[in-house]
Parts: C-alpha cells; sequence; structure tokens
C-alpha cells in the first residue's frame, strides 16, 4: 500500500482559514475536484460524501486533527490531501478542541479494506505531536506536501505472498485496545479477528477450592487480537505496539505472543 503515491499536490493547501466545519469540507472537496481523478464525480458529490460520512460521527477525532473521507462509486483510485489551518476551525471535534490539520481522503466506493489501512497509516503518522506542529506550521502548500510526505514515506509496505508470522494480543485495557487494533487494522484487516476472552479468576472463583479468594465475580475487559502480519514486518509491528504501550517486558494487562506461521490459506471477508 503506497499511501505517499496517493498524496497529490494539487490536493495540499496550506494555511487555510475556513469560517467553520461546512466551509472547510467545501474546501476539502474543491481540492479533492481539483486531482481530475474524480471520474463521472462531481464536486459537489464529493462534498455530499463527506457530509454523509460525518453525520455518521464527526472525523475531527481530538489533538486538533480532523481525517474527513468518502467513498464514491464512479472513483477509480485513491487520493489523499491535506490543508493546514494555523488559527483552527471548530470541527465537532470528540475533545472540543478546533482542528488545525485537515487530511483526507477520497477513493473507490468498493475497496473498504485499502481504505481502513489508509486511514490506519494517516492516524499512526499524525500520533506524533511534534509531526502535527511541523505539518501546521508549513508556510507553503510545497512545504506542506514536502513535510507530510517525507513522514508518509517512513511507512513499510506489506506483500502478498510473503511468509507470515501469527500474532495473538492479549489486551485488559479498553482504551489501549483500541489504539492496538488500529495498528494491525491497518497492516491487513483481511488476516485479522477479535475474540472476545475472560480472565481466568473469572472463572476460577466459581471453583469451591478458590472460593473467597474473590468477593465479586471478577469482570474486566479482555479482548484477544489475533492477525497475520508478513514476517519481514514482524520487528516493526512490536515496534509499533511499544510506541503504544512501552516496553511489552515491563507491560501490564497487554500480553504478545509471535509465532511463525507454517501454513496459512484464505482470508476473513470483509
Amino acid at each position: 500500500m503506497d499511501v505517499l503515491g496517493m498524496l497529490r499536490r494539487e490536493c495540499v493547501s496550506a494555511s487555510g482559514a475556513p469560517a467553520g466545519k461546512a466551509e472547510a469540507l467545501g474546501l476539502v472537496a474543491s481540492l479533492a475536484a481539483a486531482s481530475g481523478l474524480l471520474g463521472d464525480a462531481s464536486e459537489s458529490d464529493v462534498l455530499e460524501g463527506l457530509k454523509h460520512r460525518e453525520d455518521l460521527g464527526t472525523t475531527g477525532f481530538g489533538k486538533g486533527i480532523a481525517i474527513p473521507h468518502c467513498r464514491l462509486d464512479s472513483v477509480e483510485e485513491f487520493l489523499v490531501g491535506a490543508v493546514s489551518v494555523p488559527g483552527g476551525v471548530d470541527f465537532d471535534s470528540i475533545d472540543g478542541q478546533p482542528v488545525r490539520l485537515i487530511i483526507f481522503i477520497v477513493g473507490p466506493s468498493a475497496n473498504s479494506t485499502e481504505h481502513i489501512q489508509i486511514l490506519s497509516a494517516i492516524s499512526r503518522v499524525l500520533s506524533s505531536p511534534s509531526t502535527v506542529d511541523e505539518l501546521v506550521a508549513a508556510a507553503s502548500d510545497e512545504s506542506l506536501y514536502e513535510s507530510l510526505a517525507r513522514h508518509l514515506a517512513d511507512e513499510p509496505e506489506s506483500s502478498r505472498g510473503e511468509p507470515r508470522s501469527l500474532f495473538h494480543v492479549f489486551v485488559q485495557d479498553e482504551e489501549v485496545f483500541h489504539e492496538i487494533l488500529q495498528v494491525f487494522g491497518g497492516t491487513e484487516p483481511r488476516f485479522t479477528a477479535v475474540v472476545d476472552a475472560r480472565n481466568a479468576q473469572s472463572y476460577l472463583w466459581k471453583v469451591p477450592l478458590f472460593a473467597g479468594l474473590w468477593r465479586d465475580a471478577p469482570e474486566s475487559f479482555s479482548r484477544i487480537i489475533i492477525s497475520l502480519v508478513d514476517r519481514k514486518m514482524t520487528n516493526e509491528m512490536i515496534r509499533r505496539l511499544e510506541s503504544i504501550i512501552g516496553p511489552l517486558a515491563e507491560a501490564e494487562n497487554v500480553l504478545v505472543v509471535v509465532q511463525e506461521s507454517f501454513f496459512t490459506a484464505g482470508s476473513l471477508g470483509q
């Protein structure tokens, strides 16, 4: 997945000053139309698609960032663009803070797997506050493009047909779980599944021998993420996990097991 190749120079605009969310989405639609990659879709079609996605829930996910996106039937390839808003714009963000950086995606309606990968890759790049500050500070369209391109270039690509590693990640922290799931979803969601689980204490407390060790039934959040990952990306995936939870050897409420996969075939449906 080459996210860098999807970033269009003509879809990058620095130092924007939209008056509100509606005007910001209009600017995004206008930039997307400038790409010439919309097929039979128009600027108004893009704007309608963006608004429909916002109706499902804001794409302003906090920390001054928004990633509006939409999928259109007539679009055949993905395009990625960016708008910096140094003064900030109200985007109905989940943390209530104004948005200073907008990265947008317009893509084909049929390819949800790749759409997830692009969203995850961009989210990962923007996870560093210093990166966001650098992008917002870009003084020209070209410098914003070059800065974003440099960070996207660091994203490794996975390849089909490579030997795979099997990850089992046991997570007992709901907030961390969502961050970790994005890491695996951004690699290859067709080879990733989530299993509801329970800590062994949830069962042991019912055994007479262990009665009285817990006053109430021990209940806690517990999920297992199971994912097949290109073997060459194993170390990179571990690095990404540690960027979320710190050194794995010191982790609490997270257990990571990695095995070499002897045989794999098939994939999970969307």
